[in-house]
């Protein structure tokens, strides 16, 4: 079961979350952690959602730590509520074959 650590009655910034991490269990504690504070999988290696101040810092700290020494890119990315709403997202389901 998912906690989620920041209430989700604080407002916060639009936040995405990217990541490229070679090792499978650096890269499930990198999708726990994400989880943990609320956000949703917006594909496959890619968060989004919205995070206070202070959850992003900890968000980036317990990040950091489970990369470890392990290679891969994480990269948070704060947004301003405009660019969300400006975005053209193109999505397609696949017809039933």
């Amino acid at each position: 079961m998912v906690k989620v650590i920041q209430d989700e009655r604080k407002a916060g910034q639009p936040t995405l979350v990217l990541y490229d991490v070679q090792d499978d269990k650096r890269r499930t504690k990198v999708m726990n952690a994400c989880k943990d504070y609320g956000l949703a999988r917006w594909q496959y290696s890619a968060y989004q959602g919205k995070l206070t101040h202070a959850a992003r810092r900890e968000l980036e700290t317990r990040l950091e730590k489970a990369l470890g020494d392990s290679g891969g890119l994480i990269a948070i990315l704060q947004l301003e509520q405009w660019q969300i709403d400006d975005a053209t997202i193109i999505f397609q389901v696949p017809e039933d074959d």
